[in-house]
C-alpha cells in the first residue's frame, strides 16, 4: 500500500463521520425549527401547522403561526448561525477558542450604538440595525488599531478586546443611570432575544445574512492558512494583515446583522464552535458550515424553551444562553489554564 492510499483510507473513516454530523445537524435543525411552529402558549399539530402556513383563509393558525412564529423562528436561525460563524471564524484567525464577539467587545460595541440610539435618538429608531453595525465596525477598527505594532497578533487582538469591552460596559452603565426615566424600553433589548420581531426585521437582515454568509464560505481557504501561523503563512506569500482584517470585518458584519434584531446574546460564538471542533477536528470546510447550523439549532431551541417553559413568563434567550454559556466559558478557560502562564 502506498503512502497515498494510506492517507485516503485514514482520512475516509473521518470524512464519513463529517458527513454523518452534518446531516445529522441539519436534521435536528429542521425538526427543532418545526417544533418552534408547534410549541408554545398555543400548541398546533402538523396539520395546523401546514395549514398556517400554506392557506391564504385568515384563521387563528394563520395569523399565530405565519405573522408571529415564522419569522420569529426564521430570524432566530439568522442569528445564531451569524453569531457561530462569526465566532468561528475569529476563533480560527486568533488561534484561541476563547475567542468570540461578545469576549472581545464587537457586540458591545453594536450595543452601545444601538443603546444611544433607542434611549438619546427614540425618534430615528428605524436606523437602530445601522447604527448596531457602525458601532460594532468602528469597535473593531480601534481594537484592530489599538492592536498593532508591527502587526496585529491574535493575543493582542483579544487582550485589548477585552479591554474595550470593559470600556464600552461602564459606558453603557452610566448612560442607562443618567437616562434611568428611559431605561425601561432598553433592558429588553440588553438582554437579548428575538421576541416581538416579525417580517419587517427578517426583510431587512436577510440579503445582508447571505451575503456575510457566503463571503465566510470564501474566507475559509484564507483562515487555514493563516491557522498555520503568522510565519508559515507568510513564507507561503499569503497577505496575512491584509487577510485578517477582512476576516476581522466580515465577523463584525456577522455580530453586528445578529446584534441589530436580537439585542445582546452570548455565547454562541464561542461554545458551538468549539463543540463541532472537538467532533469534526479544526478543517474549517467541515467547521464553518457545522458551526453555522449548529448556532441556528441552538438559537431556535433556546428560544423555543425560553418562551414555553417559563410560562405564563417569557425568559429572553439571552438570559437563557448566558446560563449555558457561563459555566461553559469557566471550563474552557480551566481547561486551559495552562496556556496563560507566561513564557
Amino acid at each position: 500500500m502506498t503512502v497515498t492510499e494510506h492517507a485516503e483510507k485514514e482520512r475516509h473513516p473521518l470524512a464519513r463521520k463529517r458527513f454523518i454530523i452534518f446531516v445529522s445537524v441539519g436534521t435536528m435543525l429542521f425538526v427543532s425549527a418545526i417544533a418552534s411552529l408547534m410549541i408554545g402558549a398555543v400548541s398546533f399539530s402538523i396539520t395546523e401547522i401546514w395549514n398556517g402556513i400554506f392557506s391564504s383563509v385568515d384563521s387563528l393558525e394563520r395569523r399565530i403561526v405565519w405573522e408571529l412564529r415564522v419569522p420569529r423562528m426564521l430570524i432566530g436561525l439568522i442569528v445564531g448561525m451569524c453569531l457561530a460563524s462569526a465566532g468561528a471564524i475569529l476563533q480560527g484567525i486568533m488561534r484561541n477558542p476563547l475567542a468570540d464577539p461578545g469576549i472581545i467587545g464587537v457586540s458591545s460595541g453594536a450595543g452601545l450604538a444601538a443603546t444611544v440610539i433607542m434611549i438619546l435618538f427614540p425618534a430615528y429608531i428605524i436606523l437602530l440595525p445601522a447604527a448596531a453595525f457602525l458601532g460594532a465596525l468602528v469597535t473593531a477598527l480601534v481594537i484592530y488599531a489599538m492592536s498593532w505594532k508591527g502587526g496585529a497578533s491574535p493575543v493582542r487582538i483579544i487582550l485589548v478586546g477585552v479591554a474595550i469591552n470593559a470600556v464600552i460596559g461602564a459606558a453603557m452603565s452610566a448612560l442607562m443611570l443618567l437616562y434611568s426615566d428611559r431605561v425601561q424600553s432598553v433592558l429588553p433589548w440588553l438582554a437579548g432575544g428575538v421576541a416581538g420581531v416579525g417580517w419587517v426585521q427578517f426583510e431587512m437582515i436577510i440579503y445582508y445574512a447571505i451575503a456575510a454568509l457566503v463571503l465566510a464560505v470564501f474566507g475559509i481557504p484564507h483562515i487555514r492558512i493563516l491557522r498555520l501561523g503568522d510565519e508559515m503563512a507568510k513564507l507561503l506569500g499569503h497577505k496575512v494583515e491584509r487577510s485578517r482584517f477582512f476576516l476581522i470585518l466580515l465577523s463584525t458584519l456577522l455580530a453586528g446583522i445578529a446584534v441589530s434584531v436580537s439585542g445582546l446574546i452570548g455565547f454562541v460564538g464561542l461554545v458551538v464552535p468549539h463543540i463541532v471542533r472537538t467532533l469534526v477536528g479544526g478543517d474549517y470546510r467541515y467547521l464553518l458550515p457545522i458551526s453555522a447550523l449548529g448556532g441556528g439549532l441552538l438559537v431556535v431551541v433556546a428560544d423555543t424553551i425560553a418562551r414555553s417553559a417559563f410560562s405564563p413568563i417569557e425568559l429572553p434567550v439571552g438570559i437563557l444562553l448566558s446560563f449555558l454559556g457561563g459555566p461553559f466559558f469557566l471550563y474552557l478557560i480551566q481547561k486551559r489554564r495552562n496556556s496563560f502562564v507566561d513564557n
